[in-house]
């Protein structure tokens, strides 16, 4: 690496990738028992494998992020798990909703469409919020929330599909 840390944008966006990936990659393993088509098995275990790959490369450029990791906590409480796959949720939903819009030509639609992005908006600042007041989400404290992200990305890593 050629600088003493990595950049801040490129700290953040790594952090949603893992994130994200973190709260996929459990989703899929609790789910994955439930799966009973074969075809449809291989292809979560191939999700499974690429999703802990994309991870574990991720989890490499921590040490270069420019905060300090000392945390250390484990607890069996799934709602911070519940509270970010729905925030994941409502913010892929939001910038879908977003791009649907600009290939609207018909009013009507644009303006139910738009209602319904200002709604999840909403919902995304109400889950947001939940978050932030109980301390699943530290959008203001980067060390807390990379070692929250390093936390569940190993934490998911670590779970078994079975």
């Amino acid at each position: 690496m050629h600088k003493e840390h990595l950049a801040w944008h490129e700290t953040l966006e790594i952090h949603e990738l893992v994130a994200f990936q973190a709260n996929g990659l459990m989703k899929v393993k609790m789910s994955f028992p439930d799966i009973r088509n074969v075809e449809l098995k291989k292809i979560y275990q191939k999700a499974i494998k690429g999703m802990s790959k994309n991870l574990q490369e991720l989890l490499e450029f921590f040490p270069d992020m420019p905060r300090d990791e000392s945390r250390g906590e484990t607890d069996r409480n799934l709602t911070p798990f519940y509270a970010g796959d729905l925030l994941g949720l409502a913010k892929a939903t939001v910038r879908n909703y977003a791009i649907a819009i600009t290939e609207t030509a018909t009013p009507e639609v644009r303006k139910v469409l738009k209602k319904q992005l200002n709604d999840c908006i909403d919902l995304h600042a109400q889950i947001f919020e939940f978050m932030e007041k109980s301390n699943y989400y530290p959008a203001y404290n980067l060390e807390e929330l990379l070692a929250n992200d390093m936390k569940n990305a190993k934490k998911a890593l670590s779970m078994r599909e079975e």
